[in-house]
């Protein structure tokens, strides 16, 4: 192990922190801040650590960081893979293998393309189904899920299985083959990254908390679905349906998915209504039109 290099270290955290804003990680900026970028309790809260813990990293004087802290740490201030390989190398540690580590890093020209779909409802989330991006259609059709930490609590399949009210954006008559794909899906992660302490959290902790998810995780069904037709349940333009594409895989564990629909159909323009009038005024909409 090679030695921690604490001025180094405690430099890169600060400066990293300081070119964050509060919405970069989901946080209300508000008025009064003096300080640029994240304050440090903030990144101790999202980091899932003491607010003690992390000044001392900072102030030069913590005893060398675990390397769980330090994987917290490369995703709440949204670390390259390079930057992430940095922090562990100051930190004295190897860094982790690239191919079994995801990031919660979205490049630039993803977030671009993002932008540029308006007319379908795209994201990106990581290989434990934690929302990192959203255009503003995939917003207005599913609701702000941008993960705030990146913890187990925060994959979408946690929240299926432990927050019912996350499957009303669905037919209840299609719950049950949600469940199955999401635990096969999560069954393929596991085989690649099931060392990895953020896989065990989730899949240990949904053990405990979700009869139905042990069930299905005893049936060793394995499948990444990249494609699938969806219908959705949306509480002011009503039933539509999908075509959900899973357009990109990526080495560091993040997948870019696009829903869209027949130029053609009714579920088409109910996705526009939602574009163009935004989700506040689609029920004034839907009223005049009855």
């Amino acid at each position: 192990m090679a030695r921690m290099d604490r001025d180094t270290l405690a430099d890169f955290l600060r400066r990293r922190r300081e070119a964050l804003s509060p919405s970069d990680v989901g946080l209300p900026s508000g008025a009064g801040r003096r300080t640029p970028g994240l304050r440090r309790e903030e990144v101790a809260q999202i980091s899932g650590m003491s607010v003690d813990y992390y000044a001392r990293l900072e102030q030069r004087r913590s005893p060398q960081p675990s390397t769980s802290i330090l994987a917290a740490l490369a995703r709440t201030l949204r670390l390259s893979r390079d930057e992430r390989d940095y922090l562990y190398r100051m930190a004295g540690h190897h860094p982790p293998d690239s191919g079994n580590v995801p990031s919660s890093f979205v490049r630039p020209v993803l977030t671009h393309l993002l932008t540029q779909l308006d007319d379908c409802a795209a994201f990106v989330v990581s290989d434990l189904e934690i929302m990192l991006a959203q255009n503003r259609l995939s917003v207005l059709l599913m609701g702000d899920r941008r993960a705030k930490r990146h913890d187990a609590a925060s994959s979408m399949t946690w929240q299926w299985f432990v927050e019912p009210k996350c499957r009303e954006l669905y037919p209840a008559e299609d719950h049950d083959e949600h469940s199955r794909v999401r635990v096969a899906d999560l069954r393929a992660t596991w085989s690649r990254r099931r060392a990895d302490a953020d896989v065990a959290a989730l899949v240990d902790g949904l053990l405990v908390r979700s009869q139905e998810f042990r069930s299905l995780w005893d049936r060793q069904d394995v499948e990444v679905h990249h494609a699938a037709r969806k219908t959705l349940m949306h509480p002011e333009v009503g039933r539509l349906t999908v075509e959900c594409e899973l357009l990109a895989t990526y080495g560091d564990g993040q997948r870019l998915v696009i829903l869209s629909a027949d130029p053609t159909s009714e579920s088409y323009s109910k996705l526009q209504l939602l574009g163009v009038v935004g989700d506040d005024k689609v029920s004034s909409m839907i009223a005049l039109d009855q």
